[in-house]
């Protein structure tokens, strides 16, 4: 697929919940949110018959996201059928980590190809302060649990305020160079103020090079992280809105006022 601007459109990022067992500062208020309404939350049989539209519309990468993908109850379930779908050349996840010592070796093992594991501190009580909830010890079993199921390719996400030279990014890094992971600096970026930046160490945040739609827990396709444009698939069914969607990818991003980090998954 292509939009309007040339780009190659073959990235979707599934949001499977907007719930999440930590509450990172960049992303949720300490109290949490309200969760979507359990009617109005797609199915896995709606999400596989969107991404299998999707996949045979261009898409070839499949990332789910959240929220935190492992809290929605039977998460392997949508891996082995994702994993079944021809035409699909990676399948990835971005999770926080903290519930891979159960289910790393499952996902591995129905079709999980890749995994992105959110890593802000490896202080303690940085990692405490950051997450809210969060035991860094409990992230870092995680990422072992991953390397002992034989993920390969193990990407580290960490947020930054300005800098990788802070410190907590600095720990990071150097924890990624010791255990042989990639390592990606994320800038805290704001929906509502459109500030958002390049992705170091990966491809997000560019807009010129783009190739990405989005689709929310409760059945909307996004062209763009930072637009408030959306389609809903249950209005107009999976293709309509993947075409109006690509259609309507905005040149670059700008504002969103009705998005969130914990819903749309980053």
């Amino acid at each position: 697929m292509k939009d309007s601007f040339r780009r190659t459109i073959n990235y979707l990022r599934i949001s499977v919940t907007d719930r999440c067992n930590l509450r990172c500062t960049y992303c949720m208020p300490p109290e949490g949110v309200p969760p979507i309404d359990h009617t109005s939350v797609m199915s896995f049989e709606e999400i596989y018959d969107f991404t299998e539209t999707a996949v045979k519309m261009g898409i070839t990468k499949v990332r789910l996201t959240g929220g935190e993908p492992l809290v929605r109850k039977g998460i392997d379930n949508l891996v082995k059928m994702l994993s079944q779908i021809e035409g699909i050349k990676e399948l990835c996840m971005t999770t926080n980590g903290i519930l891979l010592t159960k289910y790393a070796q499952i996902l591995k093992d129905k079709g999980l190809d890749r995994v992105n594991i959110s890593l802000d501190a490896i202080d303690p009580d940085e990692y405490r302060k950051i997450t809210r909830l969060g035991d860094v010890r409990d992230a870092l079993a995680g990422i072992n649990a991953a390397v002992k199921a034989g993920f390969r390719n193990i990407k580290i996400n960490t947020v930054i305020e300005k800098s990788c030279g802070e410190r907590n990014c600095q720990d990071v890094a150097k924890f990624c160079q010791e255990n042989g992971f990639e390592h990606r600096q994320i800038r805290r970026m704001d929906l509502e103020s459109g500030e958002f930046w390049p992705v170091l160490g990966g491809e997000g945040g560019n807009c010129l090079r783009c190739s990405r739609l989005r689709l929310t827990s409760d059945g909307k396709v996004l062209p763009c992280l930072f637009s408030d444009i959306s389609f809903s698939v249950r209005e107009l069914g999976a293709q309509k809105a993947i075409e109006m969607a690509v259609k309507n990818k905005p040149e670059k991003g700008e504002i969103s006022t009705d998005n969130h980090f914990y819903s749309v998954g980053g």
